[in-house]
C-alpha cells in the first residue's frame, strides 16, 4: 500500500497540468496520483495519458464526463488505495522538499499512533504579488506530535483550507458523504464534513502546498463568486444543516466547526452586501433566518460574534464600513 493517494481533480488544465504533476514526482515511490480527467475538451486526456504511460506504477488516469470539481473528487476517493489522502488542484503545485518531509512523515508513523488528520501549511501563490503570503499555524498548533481538538484553540479568522489537509483514507471513505456535483465551493464541504469523527490530529510545519491565485477566470475570483453567489450559499446551507444534525456539541470538533461556519457566513454575508440589490439583500436576511430558525443557540454564538456584528452593521455607513474591514482583511491576509 502506497502511504499518500493525491487526487489531482482536472478540467481543460493543459496550461497547468504539467507544472502540477512534475511537481509530484519526486515522491513517486511512495505516491499514488490519481488524475481525474472531469470531462475536459482541450488535451488534458492527452497530457495525463502521457504521464501514465512514463510512470505506470505511480499515476492512474480516470476519464470521466464533466460531474464538477466534488464529482471528480467523489471518483478519486473511490479509487484511492493509500494509507493517506490529499487533494491537490491541477493548477496548483506543492513544494518538493515539503513533499519528501511529508512522506518521511508518513513512513514514520507507526500503527496504532496514526493522526485522522495531518495539517500543513499552504502559500498563496498570487499572480502579479512577489511577496507570497505564507498560511501557518505555528502559534496554536503543537508541531511535530499528535494532539486533538480539545488542545487546542484557533483564533478569530483562521481555519483549515483543503489545501492545509490530509485525511486518512479510510476515515473518508467511512465518513465523508458524497461531494455535491456541479457545485463550486464543495472544498469547505470536503474540509467540513468529516471533522467529527477526527480525534487524532498532527501539525507538520510544512509549506507544502502551492495554491495559485489571481486569474480573472477562477472560480475564487470575487466578481465570479458575486455572479455564483446562489452555489456559495448552498455550500453554506449545507454546513449549516451539518452541524446542526451531526457535529453540534456531540464531538471534541464542535467549536472549532462553529467557527469555521462562523467565517463561512460571514463570507457569504460580505458578498451579498458588495451587491446590495433588494434581492440580495433579502437573501442576507434569509440565511441569518435560517440559522436561528434551525438552531438558536448558534444563532445566537455566530450572530454575537465580532464577524457577526461586523456583517450586521446598520444602514448604508455599516455597509460600507463591513465591506472597507472586509477589503483590509484581504489585504492582511492575502486571500482573493
Amino acid at each position: 500500500m502506497k502511504n499518500l493517494t493525491i487526487i489531482v481533480p482536472c478540467f481543460n488544465s493543459e496550461d497547468y497540468l504539467s507544472r502540477c504533476i512534475d511537481s509530484l514526482l519526486i515522491g513517486e515511490e511512495a505516491l499514488e496520483i490519481l488524475i481525474v480527467n472531469d470531462g475536459s475538451t482541450d488535451r488534458t486526456a492527452e497530457l495525463a495519458e502521457a504521464y501514465k504511460k512514463r510512470f505506470p506504477k505511480t499515476i492512474h488516469v480516470i476519464h470521466q464526463p464533466n460531474r464538477g470539481h466534488g464529482g471528480a473528487i467523489n471518483t478519486g476517493l473511490r479509487a484511492a488505495t493509500g494509507r493517506y489522502l490529499k487533494v491537490v488542484d491541477s493548477d496548483d503545485w506543492v513544494d518538493q522538499t515539503s513533499l519528501l518531509k511529508l512522506i518521511e512523515t508518513l513512513q514514520q508513523l507507526s500503527e496504532g499512533e496514526e493522526p485522522d488528520l495531518l495539517v500543513n501549511n499552504y502559500v498563496y501563490e498570487k499572480q502579479g504579488v512577489r511577496r507570497k503570503k505564507t498560511v501557518q499555524y505555528t502559534t496554536f498548533l503543537p508541531q511535530d506530535q499528535s494532539f486533538n481538538w480539545r488542545d487546542v484553540k484557533f483564533p478569530i479568522g483562521k481555519y483549515l483550507l483543503m489545501h492545509s489537509l490530509i485525511y486518512k483514507t479510510s476515515l473518508l471513505k467511512e465518513h465523508l458523504p458524497p461531494l455535491p456535483e456541479h457545485t463550486f465551493y464543495v472544498d469547505n464541504l470536503f474540509a467540513f464534513w468529516p471533522l467529527p469523527f477526527t480525534e487524532k490530529i498532527y501539525y507538520l510545519n510544512i509549506d507544502l502546498y502551492r495554491y495559485f491565485i489571481g486569474r480573472s477566470d477562477q472560480s475564487v475570483n470575487e466578481e465570479i463568486m458575486i455572479k455564483r453567489i446562489d452555489q456559495q450559499l448552498s455550500v453554506n446551507y449545507e454546513m449549516i444543516n451539518y452541524y446542526t444534525i451531526i457535529a453540534k456539541e456531540r464531538c471534541s470538533a464542535a467549536k472549532y466547526m462553529r467557527q469555521f461556519l462562523e467565517i463561512i457566513t460571514s463570507v457569504s454575508s460580505v458578498l451579498l452586501l458588495k451587491q446590495p440589490t433588494a434581492e440580495n439583500l433579502v437573501k442576507k436576511r434569509q440565511l441569518w433566518r435560517y440559522i436561528r430558525e434551525n438552531d438558536n443557540r448558534l444563532y445566537q454564538k455566530l450572530r454575537l460574534s465580532l464577524l457577526g456584528q461586523a456583517v450586521h452593521l446598520p444602514g448604508q455607513f455599516g455597509r460600507r464600513t463591513t465591506i472597507g474591514v472586509y477589503k483590509v482583511c484581504k489585504k492582511v491576509y492575502g486571500f482573493n
